[in-house]
C-alpha cells in the first residue's frame, strides 16, 4: 500500500522565504485557505529541533508577500499518514521541484522510539540540500534516482555536490590569466652561499626549539606504470630494446635476490617467464611503488618507504629526537604499510638514534567524483549505477589539513636516492625549511604590529611584494592582512633539463588582481610558447607552515581555489567518459597560499617512472 492510500488528509502548500540568513529563516506560507508567517533558528546539532515562532495572517498578505520571495516558490502536497503513536507528513513537490517527494516524522525528542513506515527511502536528516530554505534558492532536477542517492550517501557526497560536479562538465573552467613563467630574479630566488648559511642556520634553531614537524609522503600510487613495457612484453608483445635492458640487467636491480630464489626454485630462464615471477609471483604488478625494493645495501636492500624513515632522521627530527612521517596511501594496501613499517621501525630506530611516529591515512570517498557522459549526463556502467573516479592528488590536501603539525615537508614516494647519494637532498631541504621559517617569523611579527596598530603599511607592502614575491593593487591594512594571515609553501624548483613536471609561473589572482607565484601542469597552459619560455619545473619538493602567527591550524580546503579543476577525457567498458580531476595538491589545492620558489640542484630530483629508471646512477 503507498503512502497515498494510507493517509488521511492532503494539504496543497505554496510557501516561499523572505529571508534566508545563517542560523534564521523568515517564511510566508499558504495552506489550503489559511496562511502564516514562520520564524525559525538554527537547528541544533546532528539537524534535530530549532527554536520557532509563528502567527496566523490574513491570505490577502500572504500572496502579496510571497511576490517579494526568493526565486523559487515551493509548491507542494503534504499527505498525512499515521503511523503508530507518531504521524509522518510526506510532501510531495510541484512546479520548479517536481520529482522530489520527502516524508519528516515529528518528534517529542531525539530519542523517542518510532516505527519505520516501507514506503521511507534514504535517511536525510541535517543535510541542507533537502530543506525548503534551500530549495527556495534553487531549482530541484531529478538526475538522481533512489539508488544514486543511496551511492553518493555511501561516499558521504551530498547532493550539492553532486549536482555542482555535473554542472562543471556543462559548463567547463576560465583559463588562467598567466603574466609569465618564473625564472632566477623573476619569483625564483637563488640564495647566496652567505645567504644559505642563514637559512640552514635558521633551520638549525627551529628544530632546538618546541616544535612539530612533519614529512607528509604521497604513496597511494600503484606500482604497474612501471612495468607498462614488461606486460606488454610478457603478454606477448615483441622484445623491445626496454625489455633487453631489463632483462640483461637484472643482477643490478634490489630485487634480484628474491626473484633469483624464484628463479632457481622454478627453474625459469625464458625472459617471459622471468617477468612473469616478477609481476605476478611477487606481485609487483600490483603492489605500490613505496613497497618495491628500490635501492641495494650492505645490510640488506630498502623500498622507498625506509628510505623516507632515513631521510626524516636527517632533516626532521626534534630536539627530542622524534621523526613524524604520514603516508597518504590506498585503502587496499593499508595493511600492506602497516606491516612493512611495522617489521623495520626498531631497526631503524637503532639505526638513525631516532623514535618514529608514523601514522598513515586514505584518500576520502568524499572525495570522489562523478564520471560524466559526453553530454555532461551522470556516466553509467552496464548495471545503471553511477561511475565515481578518484579526485586525483588534489583530494590529498583533507589529509593535509588533518594533520597537526607546525612544518610539513611534502615529497612523492619514489623520490629518494640511496644513502651516499643523500647530501644534496638533505642540504636543500633544510634550506627551503629555513627560507620558510625565516619569512614566516616576519609576516608573523607584521600581524602582531598590525593587530596593535603600529605597523608601517608600506614596510608590510614592500615584505609581501618582494619577499612574498606577490604583486599586489591593494595595499590596504585589510588586504595586507589578508596576504600575510594564509598558509606559507617553499618550493624547490630545478633548471629545466627536460625532465617531466609542471612548472613555476607568475599567476594573476582572479579575486583581487595581484600577481603571486604558482605551480601549474600543461594542462593548464592554454599558450604552450609559456611552457616553452619555462627555465625550471616542479619536482615536489615542498615545505609548508600550517598555522597562523596565533598558533591555530588553518582550514586548508578554505584555500583551495576550484576553479581550477579539469576535465579530462577517459572510458570504461569500451564507452568514452569525462573525468573530473579535482585541483592538484601542488597546484589549485594550494592556489590561495604565500608561495615562493627556491632554486635548488638536479640531483635533488631522482623519480623512478619506470623499472629501468633505477639502473640509473642515481639509484645505484
Amino acid at each position: 500500500m503507498s503512502f497515498i492510500d494510507m493517509s488521511v488528509a492532503v494539504k496543497h502548500i505554496v510557501q516561499g522565504y523572505l529571508c534566508r540568513d545563517k542560523g534564521r529563516t523568515v517564511r510566508i506560507r499558504l495552506q489550503d485557505d489559511r496562511a502564516f508567517i514562520t520564524i525559525k533558528g538554527k537547528a541544533r546539532e546532528g539537524g534535530f529541533g530549532h527554536f520557532e515562532w509563528e502567527k496566523e495572517i490574513d491570505p490577502s498578505e500572504a500572496h502579496q508577500l510571497l511576490e517579494l520571495c526568493e526565486p523559487f516558490l515551493i509548491e507542494k502536497d503534504r499527505y498525512i499518514v499515521p503511523n503508530g503513536s507518531t504521524i509522518v507528513e510526506v510532501d510531495v513537490f510541484r512546479g520548479a521541484h517536481q520529482g522530489l517527494v520527502l516524508a519528516e516524522i515529528e518528534l517529542e525528542s531525539e530519542d523517542q522510539p518510532y516505527h519505520r513506515p516501507s514506503f521511507l527511502g534514504i535517511e536525510v536528516t541535517g543535510r541542507k540540500e533537502y530543506s525548503n530554505a534551500y530549495l527556495s534558492k534553487h531549482n530541484y532536477t531529478m538526475n538522481f534516482t533512489t539508488s544514486d542517492l543511496e551511492q553518493l550517501a555511501a561516499r558521504g557526497i551530498s547532493v550539492e555536490a553532486a549536482e555542482k560536479q555535473m554542472e562543471s562538465f556543462r559548463k567547463g573552467f576560465p583559463s588562467l590569466e598567466i603574466s609569465s613563467a618564473a625564472s632566477v630574479g623573476n619569483g625564483i630566488l637563488s640564495p647566496t652561499p652567505d645567504e644559505e648559511k642563514e637559512f640552514l642556520a635558521a633551520w638549525d634553531k627551529y628544530l632546538a626549539e618546541n616544535h612539530t614537524i612533519l614529512k607528509f609522503v604521497p604513496a597511494s600510487g600503484a606500482a604497474s606504470r612501471m612495468f607498462k613495457n614488461l606486460f606488454e612484453y610478457m603478454d606477448g608483445g615483441e622484445e623491445t630494446d626496454f625489455v633487453r635492458e631489463f632483462l640483461g640487467n637484472l643482477q643490478r636491480f634490489a630485487f634480484y635476490g628474491e626473484l633469483k630464489q624464484l628463479m632457481d626454485l622454478k627453474q625459469v630462464t625464458d625472459g617471459r617467464a622471468i617477468v612473469r615471477l616478477l609481476l605476478e609471483d611477487m606481485q609487483y604488478g600490483k603492489l605500490p611503488k613505496g613497497l618495491l625494493l628500490f635501492h641495494k645495501y650492505a645490510d640488506g636492500p630498502r623500498t622507498p618507504a625506509l628510505e623516507h624513515l632515513v631521510e626524516g632522521a636527517l632533516y626532521a627530527q626534534n630536539e627530542r629526537k622524534e621523526v613524524n612521517l604520514h603516508f597518504t596511501i590506498s585503502h587496499e594496501h593499508y595493511q600492506l604499510f602497516e606491516q612493512h613499517i611495522s617489521q623495520h621501525k626498531s631497526e631503524y630506530e637503532r639505526k638513525e638514534g631516532v623514535h618514529y611516529n608514523v601514522s598513515f591515512s586514505e584518500q576520502k570517498p568524499s572525495t570522489d567524483t562523478l564520471a560524466a557522459d559526453k553530454d555532461g549526463h551522470p556516466f553509467r556502467d552496464k548495471d545503471g549505477r553511477l561511475v565515481f573516479r578518484p579526485g586525483g592528488h588534489g583530494a590529498l590536501i583533507e589529509n593535509l589539513s588533518e594533520q597537526r603539525a607546525d612544518v610539513v615537508f611534502v615529497k612523492n614516494i619514489d623520490n629518494v636516492v640511496p644513502d651516499r647519494l643523500k647530501e644534496p637532498t638533505v642540504r636543500y631541504k633544510r634550506l627551503i625549511a629555513g627560507v620558510l621559517v625565516a619569512l614566516q617569523s616576519k609576516a608573523f611579527a607584521y600581524l602582531r604590529a598590525l593587530d596593535a596598530g603600529t605597523a608601517d603599511l608600506e614596510a608590510v607592502a614592500a615584505f609581501v611584494e618582494r619577499d612574498l614575491c606577490c604583486k599586489l593593487q591593494d595595499k590596504s591594512r585589510e588586504a595586507l592582512r589578508a596576504k600575510l594571515n594564509r598558509p606559507i609553501r617553499v618550493c624547490g624548483m630545478v633548471r629545466n633539463e627536460g625532465e617531466p613536471g609542471g612548472g613555476p609561473f607568475i599567476v594573476k589572482d582572479r579575486r583581487d588582481g595581484s600577481l603571486q607565484c604558482q605551480i601549474l601542469e600543461s594542462s593548464q597552459i592554454e599558450d604552450k610558447s609559456l611552457m616553452q619560455s619555462a627555465t625550471h619545473f616542479n619536482p615536489v619538493d615542498l615545505v609548508c607552515g600550517l598555522r597562523d602567527y596565533q598558533g591555530q591550524p588553518f582550514d586548508l580546503k578554505k584555500y583551495v581555489d576550484p576553479l581550477t579543476a579539469f576535465i579530462s577525457q577517459k572510458s570504461k567498458d569500451g564507452k568514452e567518459l569525462q573525468a573530473l580531476e579535482l585541483p592538484g595538491l601542488w597546484n589549485g589545492a594550494m592556489s590561495d597560499w604565500n608561495t615562493i620558489f627556491v632554486e635548488v640542484p638536479i640531483e635533488t630530483f631522482n623519480p623512478v617512472k619506470t623499472v629501468n629508471d633505477l639502473l640509473r646512477p642515481q639509484h645505484q
